[in-house]
């Protein structure tokens, strides 16, 4: 391992796209793991547009993360919801929807849980 690394999401080792055109998951593979960028356009939503390629009720991922532009919405499987909006910190524990607010899309940075997001479970 070199000290230091540059590596663009713009050339990522993989991308994943969500449905309907809805955004997508660029992933860069690292000696700690994977790392993502996703973008996701209005009109996004994990239940209609990740559901059907994870295969599961809820997003089971966890997300630890920072929100570059745009909002969006999670909702907990027990009811408790919040906003992200550009420049927070996210920390969202398995269990929940989330969809964007708004016109912009919404670009998240996610250094612990898209390593298997989006990814299908066939």
């Amino acid at each position: 391992m070199t000290g230091i690394v540059r590596r663009s999401f713009d050339s990522a080792d993989e991308t994943r796209p969500f449905e309907d055109g809805k955004g997508r998951l660029d992933l860069l593979t690292t000696d700690h793991g994977a790392v993502g960028r996703a973008v996701f356009e209005p009109g996004w939503r994990w239940s209609q547009h990740v559901r059907p390629i994870a295969g599961t009720d809820s997003c089971q991922a966890s997300h630890v993360g920072y929100v570059v532009s745009g909002r969006m919405h999670v909702v907990m499987d027990d009811g408790q919801e919040d906003d992200f909006g550009a420049g927070d910190f996210m920390q969202v524990t398995p269990g929940h929807d989330a969809w964007v607010v708004g016109d912009e899309p919404c670009v998240a940075l996610d250094w612990v849980g898209f390593g298997d997001y989006a990814k299908s479970s066939a």
